[in-house]
Parts: C-alpha cells; structure tokens; sequence
C-alpha cells in the first residue's frame, strides 16, 4: 500500500513553508506584469497619442482609437506623391565606343565642331579668353567629355554650356573632348606654372588635412596620379573659375562629384581656403 507524504509538506515533496514563499514570488511577478501592461497601454494609448493629436490636428478621442487600431489613418493627412524624378549626380556612362573614340585623339569632326561653338570662350587650343572660364588645356579627354556630358544631361548646370551641350550629340561631345585632349599637349598651359602660396595652402594642396579629414588636392588632381579618370588637372587652371567652382560646392549650387566628395571637401575648407587653393594652383607662367 502506497504511503502518503505527511499534511505538512506538498506532493512534489517540498515544505509548506517553500510553497507559501513561491506564491508570494509568483504574486510579484504577476504584479510587475500587470504594471508593465499597464505603463505601457498608458504611454500607447494616452500619452503618445496626447503628444500626436496637436500635430495631426486630431481630437483626444480621435487619437487614441487611431493608437487602438480602432480607426484607419496614418498619417493624419495623405501625403502628396513626389512630382520630382530621382537622377543620379552624372549620368556618364564609360561604354567601349565612348572610351575608344576619346582614346584615339584628334578627329577632324572634334576640330571642325571645337571651331563652331567652343574657340569663341575655350579658345582653338583651349586657352580660355576670361578669367571666369576655364582653359581646357592640359585635361584629358575623359575629364572634358565628363563635364560635357554632365551639362548635356543637366547634372550639371550653366545657361550657355546647358544649351551647347544639349545640341551636340554623345558620340560629338566625345570628339570634341578628343581633340582639345590632344591639340592642348603642344602648349604651355595646365600643369607648367610656378607656384607660391602660404605653408597652409600648401600643405592642403600636397598633404591634405587628416584632421579635418580633407585629402591632398594633388592626390587626384594631376594627370596620370591614379584617381578616377574623369578628374580635371588644376595646376594652372583659372584662379577665378576654381574659387567659383569651389564655392559652389561648398553651397551645393553644384552637385555633379560622384559620392559627392568635392560637395564634402569644399564645405570643410574655409572661404579664406578656397580663394587661397584657386590662387596658388592658377600659379604663373
């Protein structure tokens, strides 16, 4: 005959006292449960609904179903859909004809276009007439047909080179480009200066400024340095087309840099900077 444990313990064995203080345990748990749910349909339904209803132009009332799912409608207001199409900052594409016909140099067809819509600001071997516009001189082919490109499909904005770019053909830019390319090397203009600035200028130039984490201007802006292709020369370039260029990035009237480096580095540069930078790299002959 089975024995039955004593009055005084429970089945599994343990004593009274063990399962009085396992009930008050399982009291407080339940209770710190309780608060829980509570604090929380209180911060849900009263309090976050409280600090909504202003903005949403809603009634305490409205609010809280809304927060119970008792009522459709978020946001209180629909939203207009966006009117504006979303482009990337350059539309440049380095398809194998683009870059077979920028690598194969002068053209004829680049030359008789350059005398038509270029030399008259550009110059015919792409020394520019005003400070304000930049000499071609000296940049490959792949750094002019990038920006050509660019006002061509209005990543880049400027009234007369907008217009001049949208009449030309793809494969035209690319001949243009070419031939300033190549019809430049002959003369003394980009990347044959003397220059002279102060230390700091300088060393922003050739070092950069890890501190501020502003790279070395020289570190992509010289030909043959192992940037990226499209990357325009400065050594040389117009004083006053560089600090404008700089200053427009700095505001983000120009946006065009892929990954929006040069929008980054001009905003950390001063003002006194980039004026400086523009006159040292414009240099002297």
């Amino acid at each position: 005959m089975a024995e039955h444990p004593p009055s005084d313990q429970t089945p599994a064995g343990a004593p009274a006292e063990q399962a009085a203080v396992d009930r008050h345990w399982r009291r407080l748990a339940l209770a710190a449960v309780g608060v829980a749910v509570a604090v929380g349909g209180l911060l849900g339904f009263v309090i976050i609904p409280a600090g909504q209803r202003e903005h949403s132009h809603l009634s305490m009332d409205a609010a809280m179903r809304r927060a119970a799912g008792l009522e459709a409608g978020s946001p209180a207001h629909p939203q207009p859909p966006a009117a504006i199409n979303s482009l990337p900052v350059s539309q440049v594409s380095w398809d194998p004809a683009i870059m077979q016909r920028l690598a194969a140099g002068n053209t004829a067809r680049g030359a008789e276009l350059a005398g038509q819509v270029c030399a008259a600001c550009h110059g015919e071997t792409g020394l520019s007439v005003t400070s304000a516009i930049p000499s071609l001189a000296g940049q490959t082919s792949y750094a002019i047909y990038k920006q050509l490109h660019d006002f061509r499909t209005g990543a880049r904005v400027q009234p007369d080179m907008t217009a001049v770019a949208q009449s030309l053909a793809v494969g035209d830019l690319a001949s243009i480009a070419a031939y300033y390319a190549a019809a430049s090397q002959q003369y003394a203009a980009l990347g044959m200066r003397d220059l002279s600035g102060e230390t700091e200028i300088v060393r922003v130039a050739w070092e950069g400024d890890t501190r501020r984490r502003i790279p070395a201007c020289m570190s992509c802006h010289t030909n043959g340095v192992g940037g990226p292709i499209e990357t325009p020369a400065l050594l040389g370039q117009n004083r006053e087309y560089m600090a404008a260029q700089l200053n427009a990035y700095a505001s983000g009237a120009r946006k065009n840099d892929v990954y929006g480096r040069m929008r980054d580095i001009s905003r950390r540069l001063t003002p006194h900077e980039r004026e400086q930078l523009a006159r040292y790299f414009q240099g002297t002959l």
